[in-house]
């Protein structure tokens, strides 16, 4: 892989960590701060953020790798320190909510870019061929 093309691959993550449009990198991609909205469209290029639909995609995989995290911390935070029961209350539940706020942000921005820089969209089936006949001439 050359340089341009890990400059390439790289751009998407740029613009996903900065939470902003994924055409030009300028304008806003979400609402608010704590918004998980999708603006129309860029204040800047003018660019259509209704195609952008990242799912639950970011959310499972935030759930996934948060939950782990957390719960390997707790663990150890148990094991090394033995705190009372409201010790990991207080110090877990406003880790966790901040880090899925920002993380959930990071993760549909990354979603948002990926789909325009690769020009992803709904899947739609060729109908020119039967799919029956496609698997059997393979």
């Amino acid at each position: 892989m050359t340089d341009m093309d890990m400059n390439a691959a790289a751009f998407p993550f740029k613009k996903a960590l900065r939470c902003s449009c994924p055409k030009c990198g300028k304008g806003r991609l979400f609402k608010g701060l704590l918004s998980l909205g999708y603006l129309k469209e860029c204040a800047s290029c003018a660019l259509d953020y209704k195609r952008f639909d990242a799912g639950d995609g970011p959310a499972v995989m935030i759930m996934m790798l948060l939950g782990f995290v957390v719960m390997i911390a707790a663990v150890v935070v148990e094991f090394k320190y033995e705190p009372p029961f409201w010790v990991h209350v207080a110090l877990w539940l406003p880790t966790t909510y901040l880090a899925t706020v920002g993380m959930l942000k990071v993760g549909k921005s990354l979603m948002a870019a990926a789909d325009y820089t690769y020009n992803a969209g709904i899947g739609v089936l060729d109908s020119s061929q039967d799919s029956s006949s496609q698997i059997l001439d393979e």
